[in-house]
């Protein structure tokens, strides 16, 4: 431990007093070998450090512990490139590399293209990947999905894979793990479907997994402890959370168990997003990438000092020509062999919009139904420039990327860093305009004035695609603890309709629709803001809160089948939301409404009005000419004229 720290500090000095360093004059490789390339014959091992005298690749038996079996001495290549083929079968061998700047050897350090890994990731291991495919993992095909155009016909659901089983009323066997979520027919004590069975019966279209890369805060030799993290500190980027697989000291078995998560997802109706942190690593000095090349693939200030824009102490150069071939190389990898459907960037704001593109582009190719959206905001300043960056404001300039809109997130709730604010679905005048703007997509429709709009002052997307539409995620209090906290004077049943109604305008606003698993049955983290490290107690999803709010679980799925059944709610052209969507202005003050038109969009309805009633007290609101239909209730009277809107209320209506 010390003599890590000692060469963590001699290299952060080191970048100190080179603060100058042009790392521009770093040569670059292009070729696509880098890391590990196996064959039973010989295995092939190449890394990229340009300003090494001497690199040495060492084998071991196991993944933690002993001594190396076998010291090689890596050969100077091009473009700064070392490589070492060592001959025979070197499978299920683990193994690391250091190397010598100034007189200096490194840490050793896993194989920053590393596949498979042992415990806690502090050896890459020798993997063949095709050994790893469950039974059938050739034929695995995931769900049909509309073009690339056409993305706003996902629904996403954002779980995280130990919430998502480890508590006692989740009837899932593995729980906590990869395979827990490949199990079926689970019942909570209830008798009703959790885990796998629950997301399919919900017809949500993406499944938006926290990440489950090789993190670096859960001891994985210690896994019969209590702990517990989302995972946002980047270890191995290009292989599987150990402490989700059943044995995470064989690098293998992670793999094959993640595939077969992948698998029963595809095979039951069920996309995966895939949460990646590429923004930052969890620490920066003794990374494999700063250990090998000190300072290249980090951002720093002028004194040479590490950068911070992602607040955790380091932020990484996308627009340097090697990281952005790592990134690169890495998200195509995971699209590749594990069958990725989409892909939510951390902090995306960190990263150039040249780099995004790029990524857009490659996966594009290869995925034209590929789902790619991000946060366009930073948690601190870059040395970046702004213009440069994949920011919310930038939204207009990505290619096939979604940005969130927090626009219409603390339009419907409340500010996220001010636990008494409310918004429009808690009673807050003046938060229509926010609203509206998040219901088109924000996009530049002629009837939302911008200058009421509670962040942005200009449209920033450039078709419905373009943005998320939420109100919640993991980040903050849940839906729930925000609007308890904030309504302090609330009955409980008012806080289900604030809820509902929060949900409602997700589900039937322009954009791509984001839920947060257990909206449906009001979830709660006992009011624990950031939870990212909080015991199960908080963060494990109660599936026995099913029970209580059935009549909740079963609004959200008619609205999840509602917004899948009618294209009017997921338009594609920014023109059709421009052209067929009239918000109506002279309404009661805490009234949003709106009508589409339903016929030029290609629906079934003609034409579709929905109203919102953010206030406590009812409203009768005027009805647009003709006779109506109810669309989510079963059996009702068709209504003309006016309507009575219940506090913290929504309808839909239609005429067929």
């Amino acid at each position: 431990m010390k003599k890590t720290l000692l060469v963590a500090l001699c290299i952060i000095a080191m970048l100190k007093s080179r603060s100058q360093i042009d790392y521009s004059s770093y040569p670059v490789y292009t070729g696509n070998d880098l890391g590990l390339t196996y064959t039973p014959a010989a295995a092939v091992f190449k890394i990229w450090s340009p300003v090494a005298q001497e690199a040495e690749l060492l084998l071991y038996k196991e993944g933690d512990g002993g001594d190396a079996v076998k010291k090689i001495n890596l050969a100077k290549d091009i473009n700064g490139t070392w490589q070492a083929s060592v001959p025979g079968d070197w499978k299920n061998f683990y193994y690391t590399f250091r190397v010598n700047i100034n007189g200096n050897w490194s840490n050793e350090v896993p194989d920053p293209y590393a596949k498979a890994a042992g415990v806690n990731g502090k050896r890459a291991m020798v993997v063949d990947l095709k050994a790893t495919n469950p039974p059938g993992w050739d034929k695995d095909k995931s769900p049909a999905f509309s073009a690339t155009n056409a993305t706003t016909d996902a629904v996403l659901y954002e779980l995280h894979v130990r919430d998502a089983t480890i508590h006692a009323s989740s009837g899932v066997k593995q729980k906590g793990k990869f395979v827990g979520l490949t199990e079926l027919n689970t019942l909570s004590a209830e008798g009703l479907p959790t885990g796998l069975s629950h997301l399919k019966e919900m017809g949500v279209t993406h499944v938006h997994l926290l990440p489950f890369y090789d993190y670096n805060s859960v001891d994985e030799s210690r896994l019969n402890e209590p702990q517990y993290n989302w995972g946002y500190d980047p270890l191995n980027y290009n292989v599987p959370e150990g402490s989700y697989s059943t044995n995470p000291y064989d690098g293998a078995v992670r793999i094959k168990e993640l595939k077969q998560m992948i698998a029963a997802f595809h095979k039951n109706g069920l996309r995966v997003v895939m949460d990646v942190v590429y923004n930052h690593v969890a620490d920066a000095g003794s990374s494999s990438f700063n250990q090998l090349v000190p300072g290249y693939y980090f951002r720093q200030r002028k004194d040479g000092s590490f950068s911070d824009a992602t607040a955790c102490g380091n932020e990484t150069a996308s627009e340097r020509p090697m990281m952005r071939k790592f990134i690169l190389e890495s998200v195509l990898y995971w699209a590749k062999e594990y069958h990725i459907d989409g892909f939510r960037f951390d902090l995306m704001g960190v990263h150039d919009i040249e780099t995004m593109n790029l990524i857009s582009k490659e996966l594009h190719a290869i995925r034209p139904d590929i789902v790619l959206y991000g946060e366009g905001w930073t948690a601190g300043e870059s040395p970046l420039p702004d213009s440069v960056r994949a920011l919310k404001k930038n939204a207009y300039k990505l290619d096939r990327i979604a940005v969130f809109s927090d626009d219409i997130r603390d339009g419907i709730k409340g500010s996220v860093f001010d636990i008494d604010d409310r918004g429009f679905a808690s009673a807050k005048p003046g938060m229509e305009e926010s609203v509206k703007f998040g219901i088109t997509a924000a996009l530049n429709h002629p009837q939302v004035n911008m200058q009421k709009v509670n962040y942005s002052k200009a449209a920033y997307a450039t078709a419905p695609w373009n943005v998320v539409t939420y109100c919640e995620c993991h980040d903050n209090n849940t839906l729930w603890d925000k609007l308890t906290l904030s309504c302090k004077d609330a009955s409980p049943q008012q806080l289900q309709q604030m809820h509902r109604l929060a949900l409602t305008i997700v589900l039937t606003s322009q954009g791509i629709p984001f839920l947060h698993a257990g909206t449906e049955f009001f979830r709660s983290k006992k009011g624990v803001e950031n939870s990212y490290n909080a015991p199960d107690s908080i963060n494990a999803i109660n599936w026995s809160d099913k029970q209580v709010h059935r009549n909740m679980v079963s609004y959200v799925q008619q609205l999840i089948q509602l917004r899948r059944s009618h294209p009017a709610f997921r338009m594609t052209h920014p023109a059709q939301v421009y052209e067929h969507l009239h918000l109506y202005e002279n309404v009661p003050e805490g009234i949003v409404a709106y009508s589409i038109n339903g016929t030029a969009v290609n629906d079934k309805w003609k034409k579709i009005y929905v109203a919102f009633n953010g206030n406590k007290q009812p409203v009768t609101i005027q009805l647009p000419a003709g006779t109506w239909k109810s669309a989510m209730a079963v059996k009702s009277k068709p209504v003309s004229g006016s309507r009575r809107l219940s506090g913290f209320g929504a309808i839909i209506l239609y005429q067929d």
